[in-house]
């Protein structure tokens, strides 16, 4: 057996405006089409797909709070990191800059899930 490719990664939010307003204004991803009826929404990077899943009483965990990028995560690239940190200041939504040195943030979304994001 050989595993090809990653389909997509399921995501809990327990507000699906706010999390739209998170993955759609502050991370600019696209809709993907959705034919489900439970409440949710499916977002296309690439080959890929990020999938929101409502569940009002989601809570996730952020084991160590100093380094947000040594918690579950979930890493998406861009081809510059600057506008995202001008974003993210202008919206005062706190981030980190990877420890590495490496061109690498850290975000949480309104529920506390963990992105990376990478300047490719």
């Amino acid at each position: 057996m050989e595993i090809t490719q990653g389909l997509h990664t399921a995501i809990l939010v327990s507000d699906l405006n706010q999390a739209k307003s998170f993955y759609e204004g502050i991370l600019e991803l696209n809709q993907a089409e959705r034919n489900l009826n439970f409440p949710g929404e499916w977002y296309q990077v690439g080959d890929y797909q990020i999938h929101l899943m409502v569940n009002e009483a989601v809570e996730p965990k952020t084991y160590n709070e100093e380094k947000w990028g040594r918690n579950a995560h979930l890493a998406l690239q861009i081809q510059d990191l600057a506008p995202l940190k001008r974003r993210l200041t202008e919206h005062n939504i706190p981030f980190q800059m990877s420890s590495s040195g490496r061109a690498a943030l850290f975000v949480k979304d309104p529920d506390g899930n963990i992105i990376e994001v990478n300047e490719q």
